[in-house]
């Protein structure tokens, strides 16, 4: 998938990092960044405070069906997670 050709995510896609670990599902592209879904969110302990989180859409390596492929490990993917306001 070309860097610049987001045309192939869409809603309810799985987000997985380049190690194949869950990092959410998308709700939907949002320009550049992939806006992932609440139920996807770190919440508190109590399971309240969830909310929306981006990813750049710069990191999607592949679209494979629908599982969008990251170029970075879940566990970087969520370092970069932008909350939403």
């Amino acid at each position: 998938m070309a860097e610049h050709d987001h045309s192939a995510i869409k809603e309810n896609m799985t987000v997985v990092g380049a190690d194949g670990v869950h990092v959410g599902t998308v709700d939907h592209l949002d320009g550049e960044r992939i806006k992932l879904t609440k139920a996807d969110s770190p919440q508190a302990e109590d399971g309240e405070g969830g909310k929306h989180h981006y990813l750049p859409a710069g990191l999607v390596a592949s679209v494979d069906g629908d599982t969008i492929r990251l170029s970075a490990t879940a566990a970087n993917a969520v370092d970069l997670f932008e909350e939403a306001e």
